[in-house]
């Protein structure tokens, strides 16, 4: 028997077509300088130089410094001194603007005494001008008047009721010499820039001589709603 396919062609068929062989394949083995230029470029890549100014000496930060303290959020102690300074002054030159003031003015223009008999008591007729020097009413409250002597004695009375002033007068007729027609009392009334003369009559415990030689007699006459009475000395 002959094997198939047969090594000839037949007669009666086309040629048989001869089968190609392949030259031998060859593995390319790439060249040392290859792999060393591979092996540098990893190296720049994990391991890349460093510059030339990163080897000096660069400034430093002390971790143990905390920047939330004064020391670090306040400027220096004596800008802090001067602009604490500056505030006190501008704080004491509006409150001296500010302070409260009496809301009146004036003067005693005439004091004149007499003794009641067996009393050893003096009777006083005050006689001021007082003139409101506020922008609001001036309401009077209260009215005394304070003797202070020569030995160091105080003495302080409230004046008397304008209603009795006619009595007085009629009991002590040289009260009248100087006073005034008026009367400054409680809830005396006086418009802004208004001025009045008054009288008030007091009483002390002591006698003439005592009086005339007084360290000092002060009227004292104080507002309603004001922190600052209205006193007149002499």
């Amino acid at each position: 028997m002959k094997a198939w396919p047969p090594t000839q062609p037949c007669s009666n068929g086309p040629p048989a077509v001869p089968q190609a062989t392949h030259p031998k394949q060859h593995r390319f083995d790439p060249p040392d300088a290859f792999f060393a230029a591979k092996e540098r470029i990893a190296q720049i890549r994990y391991n890349p130089p460093m510059p030339d100014d990163l080897s000096q000496p660069g400034p430093t930060i002390n971790i143990g410094d905390e920047f939330g303290t004064a020391k670090r959020n306040l400027p220096p102690l004596g800008i802090l001194l001067i602009g604490l300074a500056l505030v006190g002054i501008v704080a004491a030159v509006i409150s001296f603007q500010q302070r409260a003031k009496p809301q009146g003015h004036g003067a005693i223009v005439q004091i004149t005494d007499v003794e009641i008999p067996n009393q050893n008591t003096l009777m006083v007729a005050i006689t001021a001008s007082l003139q409101n020097s506020a922008e609001k009413t001036l309401y009077v409250h209260t009215v005394k008047a304070v003797l202070k002597t020569s030995d160091g004695k105080e003495y302080t009375d409230e004046g008397a009721s304008a209603i009795d002033f006619d009595r007085f007068y009629q009991a002590f007729p040289a009260l009248k010499k100087g006073a005034a027609p008026a009367a400054i009392i409680p809830e005396t009334k006086l418009k802004s820039g208004e001025a009045i003369q008054g009288t008030i009559i007091v009483t002390f415990p002591v006698t003439h001589d005592a009086f005339q030689n007084r360290k000092s007699l002060s009227l004292i006459i104080q507002p309603y709603d004001q922190v600052l009475p209205i006193v007149f000395t002499q």
